[in-house]
C-alpha cells in the first residue's frame, strides 16, 4: 500500500476537500440555527447546547480538514468519506487504488 497519494488524486482530493467542509459548515450552522431558534429551554441552555454543538463538530472539523497534508491524505479522506459529505460520484472520480485504501482506513475504524 503507497504512503502518499498519487498527484493526481492529490489534486482531485485537495478540490473535493473544499466541497466537503462547505458541506459539513453548511450543515453545522444549519445545526445551529435549529438549536438557537428553538422555543425549548432558556436561551442560557439553548446557548450552552450550541455550544457543545460546536465543541463536537470542532473536533470532526479538525480531524477531517485541518492540516492538509499528502502523507495523511487517504486518512483524512476516509473521515470524509465516513461523514457522508461526499456523493459516490464525486469518490468515483478517485483512483481504484486511492479507493482501496481508504476502503481499508474505514474497514478498521468500522472494526
Amino acid at each position: 500500500m503507497p504512503n502518499e497519494i498519487t498527484e493526481k488524486d492529490w489534486k482531485l482530493f485537495r478540490r473535493l476537500h473544499e466541497v466537503a467542509l462547505e458541506r459539513f459548515c453548511k450543515r453545522i450552522l444549519e445545526e445551529v440555527q435549529d438549536l438557537a431558534g428553538s422555543s425549548t429551554g432558556s436561551c442560557h441552555d439553548r446557548y450552552l447546547r450550541v455550544y457543545q454543538l460546536m465543541k463536537t463538530r470542532d473536533k470532526a472539523i479538525a480531524a477531517a480538514f485541518n492540516d492538509l497534508r499528502r502523507s495523511t491524505a487517504f486518512i483524512a479522506l476516509a473521515i470524509i468519506v465516513n461523514t457522508g459529505f461526499l456523493t459516490e460520484a464525486e469518490l468515483d472520480q478517485f483512483s481504484s487504488e486511492a479507493r482501496q485504501i481508504v476502503d481499508v482506513y474505514l474497514d478498521i475504524k468500522r472494526a
